[in-house]
């Protein structure tokens, strides 16, 4: 009668403890959905490029569980197609990289893929595999926002994945292309998903583009690039956040931010200048392969929960 209480006890117990954490997610969730939808927010949120690729196989599991550890916002992913038809987060279209495969990914299947191991950053193979997206979207759920790059291509596929996993209020799909293409290519799931559009503004329709996605969408962000930062639009993009939109601005390499990036914040010591400039900027989601220290400088600033 004893033993039968005792793990009745440890039972309800462990309810206990799955409730709470699964409160605890929704609330997570739940305010960095708040903050996204809030474009004049001075919170700056922090999206980890391929998750944290630095410490574990990009765009592994590992990577993404490391980076909501840190307390990182989004972890941005990559997808490619296998031969039948399964998507696998992967960036490049070959294997050879990131794996110990070789050739496209398109060419094997998922039961073929999935015997291939990640390797490191330094190329070494690692004991991790190969995760399918709603893998991943599994691992990211009520954790965590997630932003799927080259995934246009697999818009309605991506799509799916999602609404089966559960996420579409966490997932963040992007794309290069304008609205009316957009709207041509997947405008029966447009209305049903988060979709972000990346917007050169060194071109001269730049602002011809942001300002068609603002009427027709409205966009929760637009994904500024700039090789240079002498552009005439970055003197003010208050227009932006004034339509309703947040400005993401990566500071992965100098090509994408017109030379303020992560080394200089980093191994330069000069963040003012890298990561201090572009929210000078307006930027008010920053996309990083330095996470960690991101975070510690946003939050020194206060900009950072």
């Amino acid at each position: 009668m004893i033993k039968r209480q005792f793990l009745l006890f440890l039972g309800i117990c462990f309810a206990q403890i799955l409730q709470a954490q699964t409160v605890s997610s929704i609330k997570k969730v739940d305010a960095l959905l708040k903050t996204l939808n809030t474009p004049m927010s001075k919170n700056v949120m922090v999206i980890a490029h391929r998750g944290d690729w630095r410490s574990a196989p990009e765009n592994s599991i590992q990577a993404i569980k490391n980076v909501i550890e840190m307390g990182v916002d989004m972890v941005e992913i990559d997808i490619q197609k296998t031969k039948d038809g399964e998507l696998v987060l992967m960036h490049d279209t070959k294997l050879d990289r990131t794996t110990t495969g070789k050739g496209k990914v398109s060419d094997y299947t998922l039961e073929e893929i999935k015997k291939m191991y990640l390797r490191n950053g330094a190329g070494v193979p690692t004991s991790h595999r190969i995760p399918t997206l709603e893998e991943a979207l599994d691992a990211c759920k009520g954790n965590i926002l997630v932003n799927i790059d080259k995934g246009y291509n697999h818009f309605k596929e991506a799509y799916e994945v999602i609404k089966r996993t559960g996420t579409a209020k966490q997932v963040v799909i992007k794309g290069g292309k304008r609205y009316d293409q957009v709207l041509s290519e997947n405008g029966d799931i447009l209305k049903n998903v988060i979709y972000m559009p990346i917007v050169n503004i060194t071109k001269p329709d730049a602002r011809a583009v942001i300002t068609d996605f603002s009427k027709q969408l409205k966009p929760l962000a637009f994904e500024l690039v700039f090789n240079t930062d002498t552009v005439a639009m970055l003197k003010d993009l208050s227009f932006i956040r004034k339509s309703g939109s947040k400005i993401w601005i990566n500071t992965l390499w100098p090509s994408l931010n017109g030379g303020h990036h992560d080394d200089m914040a980093v191994e330069e010591n000069k963040a003012e200048q890298s990561w201090g400039w572009v929210i000078n900027k307006g930027a008010t989601m920053i996309q990083t392969d330095r996470p960690k220290e991101l975070i510690e400088y946003l939050r020194k600033k206060g900009l950072h929960n």
